[in-house]
């Protein structure tokens, strides 16, 4: 009550400072000292933790996840802190409705649970927000895990480059960072930080993780490293990514190459991450949280890789409101290279109007297949499954695991799983 009473104080300073000061200001005059009271009021309970934090554009969850589950395997104490949840033991704890650092009471509070419970390690995924405005201040992770840095939330960092410092503010605070050698910017990266422990992986570029022996099968993914053969339960380049950045991570920490082979083998997936609505019609489709024009590349060519002759990819995709907008029409471009059907739709406008949103999107599809705007999402979907016959593929895309949908100002409840589930029922 007392926490909820500091906030209701200090929210007006925040509503007053908004307008009239930039960002920078507004992070020091009102969210640090937000931080910074939660951080002292739960104790402080980061220092007597042990946490391996993760960031990046895309891949954040599923890396976060497959080091929990490596961890946990190797009997190590360990909670995780991502998108989806928070799993403190068997409990399972949400995090917020669109958010990935949730507040610094809410941080403090959970992460005091973690370390009442005597865990020793925490995986923690942080995003450009949550460190540009001290949601997890004062963050000094063991270990820092970069995946990639992509095109996203330049409508708050409004250029490249102030979103790639954010993210490396947690690779300066990290004791060892762990960085993907493949991105194009890994020179900037590096020189940005002369002097830090690194470890490397990569797929193209020489590295200390590189696998060797990389097949890629419908269901599954196997790579060697060292001596060690890995078997993957997800598909497609960017999981194997993920599951590097974990791997290096976890040898970090002391885990063996047996351990690591045992958690990936058992890694169940993610909600929302390429997951496979069960259907009897012959359709094969995923709902995936594809919100990036990266990710949403990525996942296209995944599936479309897949297809046999004949077979079609449709794909069932918007762009949030009141976020970047420079992305909208290079989601559209990337749309445009791998799938045959495209489906435009709502996804969180908030007060934006949905059809200019649509447009926009559609302005970026370059290739010769011809999107249809349908602003329902639920009417989207149904489409989307009605165009398609046995052996095509449906992807809905933006949504993942997230449970609500904001139009105006107001959440109300949606599941992009319910929804396709449905229309794949109702199939004629």
């Amino acid at each position: 009550m007392f926490f909820k009473l500091i906030r209701f104080i200090l929210k007006p300073f925040r509503s007053f400072l908004r307008p009239i000061f930039p960002q920078w200001l507004v992070n020091y005059l009102y969210h640090f000292p937000i931080a910074f009271l939660a951080s002292h009021m739960y104790g402080n309970p980061m220092k007597n933790l042990e946490i391996i934090a993760v960031t990046g554009t895309d891949g954040k969850t599923t890396t976060s996840l497959m080091i929990y589950d490596i961890l946990k395997t190797a009997k190590k104490k360990v909670a995780v802190i991502s998108t989806v949840s928070a799993k403190i033991g068997r409990k399972s704890v949400k995090t917020g409705f669109h958010v990935t650092s949730p507040d610094p009471w809410k941080l403090q509070k959970l992460l005091r649970q973690i370390r009442s419970k005597k865990y020793r390690y925490v995986v923690l995924e942080v995003t450009s927000h949550g460190l540009d405005q001290f949601r997890v201040y004062p963050l000094h992770p063991k270990i820092a895990v970069l995946t990639n840095i992509t095109h996203e939330h330049l409508d708050y960092h409004k250029n490249f480059v102030s979103y790639q410092t954010a993210k490396l503010k947690l690779l300066r605070a990290s004791s060892h960072a762990v960085v993907n050698k493949d991105l194009e910017i890994f020179g900037s990266i590096n020189a940005h930080l002369p002097n830090h422990h690194f470890s490397t992986f990569s797929i193209t570029n020489n590295s200390q993780l590189k696998p060797s022996k990389v097949k890629y099968y419908k269901a599954h993914t196997v790579f060697t490293l060292g001596n060690t053969e890995y078997y993957l339960p997800l598909t497609g380049i960017y999981n194997l990514y993920n599951a590097l950045s974990a791997i290096a991570a976890c040898l970090i920490v002391g885990v063996s190459p047996a351990d690591i082979k045992r958690g990936l083998a058992n890694f169940k997936g993610v909600k929302g991450r390429l997951e496979e609505i069960p259907s009897k019609t012959g359709i094969h489709a995923f709902v995936d949280f594809a919100h990036t024009p990266n990710a949403l590349s990525e996942v296209l060519k995944n599936l479309s890789d897949k297809k046999s002759k004949g077979e079609k990819l449709i794909v069932v995709f918007g762009s949030a409101g009141l976020r970047d907008q420079t992305k909208r029409p290079l989601m559209g471009e990337m749309a445009g290279l791998y799938a045959d059907k495209i489906i435009v739709t709502s996804e969180d406008p908030r007060t934006e109007d949905p059809l200019v949103i649509a447009n926009q999107i559609k302005s970026g599809i370059k290739s010769p297949t011809k999107p249809v705007i349908e602003l329902d999402r639920g009417s989207a979907i149904r489409k989307a499954v009605n165009l398609a016959k046995r052996g095509d593929w449906v992807v809905v895309c933006g949504k993942g695991h997230e449970e609500t949908m904001c139009f105006g100002e107001n959440e109300i409840p949606w599941s992009d799983q319910k929804e396709l589930a449905i229309a794949l029922k109702e199939k004629k």
